[in-house]
């Protein structure tokens, strides 16, 4: 109704010259997709407008036209949506075998795909695997925005897709639903919103077989993306930055972001004292904080014992959390036989439809969980004491190095520390194996002024 097509024939008909409409078939002139369409055919009834077919007029003032108007109308209706199915259905075939079901603009980032060779890199690829490079270098989703072209979110889709190691994952699908139908300004249809597919709709096929990036540089690149999202790190430009350890600090009292404010002098601040008044904590000037998280990255991270008494730590959480593939494996079995008999007891009509409804509703969480589990499982790995000398190494020379060095090696490690009146009494530490070092009690005195 608000095409700007059918605004025109609406204006055109309500001429008192013009007597009628001449269409090729009914579903020319409408395929209602709720029952407010069906207010096209009051239209046609007050403004004595006859709709003209090749089998024949129909007056949808008369007696006969008040039932074909609308029956004819559902029919059209009905054979929308049975065409949608089937091309959705065509779609979904084709992205299974591995194929491409949808126009080029849809293709990511330094991705092609045509018949002859299917899917391949193009020469635009190149700036993707520099940008994982430098993600891990931990340079700044700026940084990386500026390499691609595009913007910050655009460089956290990209470097999110797994088309790069090789894999299409189609995990989201458009809202099918009535209510979310969007217009664009012109009256057109616009494109609704996406949604989560369901664990069993997903699909996951193997496109390319020489990967772009290698599978533990890109889970290793989506941690990064995970903590940093989790710490609210900053990314925008500004003019002259001073401050080495903003967005990455958080307050040791209330677990609030700790912000930068200049008065007179740099400071760092909790936002519950800041915003929210809700927080006791101090102001902590730049120049007497800074050396003192410089030193605890420099000299206290080299001590022998915290990377045997590490190393340990993640060796025992990765023995204790290991959940071997043939458990989850026998599991999802036994869901999808209770998920089974449950379908036959209905078909049998030992339950009602609301009963299964609601069984199969606890089975497919269950099931989704599990699917989960099993799609994400991956051999523990154990730290050494040696490989966590090689991996704190790099921190030799942290206390001499230039804001921008010690900005993206804390981009790479992603630290989380919690520090209050100048005592840091937490650190956390994104360890190569993807678990988190922990360090509280850190210190207990604060510096002298």
């Amino acid at each position: 109704m608000l095409a700007p097509e059918m605004q025109l024939l609406l204006g055109l008909i309500a001429d008192t010259a013009i007597h009628g409409v001449v269409t090729r078939e009914f579903s020319r002139l409408m395929r209602p997709e709720n029952f407010s369409d069906y207010a096209l055919l009051q239209r046609f009834v007050d403004t004595n407008t006859v709709l003209y077919l090749p089998d024949g007029p129909i007056d949808f003032a008369s007696k006969t036209g008040r039932i074909l108007g609308p029956l004819r109308a559902a029919l059209a209706g009905v054979e929308r949506i049975e065409m949608l199915e089937k091309i959705w259905g065509a779609k979904e075939e084709k992205r299974s075998a591995g194929g491409f079901a949808q126009s080029a603009v849809c293709l990511p980032y330094g991705v092609g795909y045509d018949r002859e060779r299917g899917w391949h890199y193009t020469a635009a690829a190149v700036k993707v695997e520099e940008a994982f490079r430098l993600l891990l270098a931990g340079y700044s989703y700026t940084h990386l925005a500026r390499l691609l072209g595009v913007t910050i979110p655009g460089v956290r889709k990209i470097i999110s897709n797994q088309i790069y190691t090789g894999w299409r994952v189609i995990d989201e699908r458009r809202d099918p639903s009535p209510a979310a139908r969007r217009t664009r300004h012109d009256g057109r249809q616009g494109d609704r919103p996406k949604i989560k597919r369901a664990a069993e709709d997903v699909i996951r096929v193997q496109v390319i077989s020489t990967p772009l990036v290698s599978p533990a540089n890109f889970l290793r690149a989506q941690e990064i993306l995970a903590a940093r999202r989790r710490l609210n790190a900053r990314t925008r430009s500004e003019g002259e930055r001073r401050y080495t350890y903003n967005g990455f600090l958080s307050c040791a009292c209330c677990g609030a972001l700790v912000y930068t404010h200049h008065r007179r002098a740099d400071y760092y601040i909790c936002k519950g004292r800041k915003l929210l008044n809700t927080c006791q904590t101090h102001y902590m000037r730049r120049d007497l904080l800074d050396p003192k998280l410089d030193e605890l990255f420099a000299a206290r991270l080299r001590d022998i014992r915290l990377w045997h008494a590490l190393a340990a730590d993640v060796t025992r959480r990765a023995q204790a959390g290991d959940q071997k593939p043939e458990q989850l494996t026998d599991e999802l079995n036994r869901m999808e036989t209770r998920r089974a008999r449950v379908l036959d007891a209905y078909f049998d009509g030992i339950i009602d439809i609301a009963e299964r409804d609601e069984r199969l509703r606890k089975i497919d969480g269950e099931l989704s969980a599990v699917r989960t589990a099993l799609s994400s499982i991956r051999p523990p790995e154990h730290l050494s004491p040696a490989a966590l000398a090689e991996f704190f190494e790099q921190f030799d020379d942290f206390a001499i190095l230039q804001r921008t060095q010690k900005r993206a090696l804390l981009s790479a490690t992603v630290p989380e520390i919690s520090v209050a009146n100048y005592v840091v009494t937490g650190l956390s530490l994104l360890l190569p194996c993807g678990d988190n070092f922990t360090r509280t009690d850190t210190d207990s005195s604060p510096p002298r002024a």
